[in-house]
């Protein structure tokens, strides 16, 4: 299966870097999804969980508090608070 980079980066630490098959968000007007060739964007995040599906299909939850996200050209970073 097809993957594509993620990068979720808290202030003090990297909480996860590697391909992933698909991410869900929590975007401040609700969770949404990314997957391979996702359109561009950048958009805020509100607290909640980011679930990434990773290149083996192990399922992963990180918390957060808050943040932003950019998708652009299959990479996908979060910058998390």
């Amino acid at each position: 299966m097809s993957t594509f980079q993620l990068d979720v980066i808290a202030p003090d630490r990297t909480l996860y870097s590697g391909p992933v098959i698909s991410v869900q968000l929590p975007g401040v007007l609700g969770s949404f999804e990314v997957l391979l060739d996702h359109a561009a964007l950048i958009s805020p995040l509100e607290a909640g969980t980011v679930r990434l599906r990773d290149a083996g299909g192990q399922v992963q939850d990180l918390s957060v508090q808050g943040g932003v996200v950019e998708v652009l050209n299959n990479r996908v970073v979060v910058l998390a608070s």
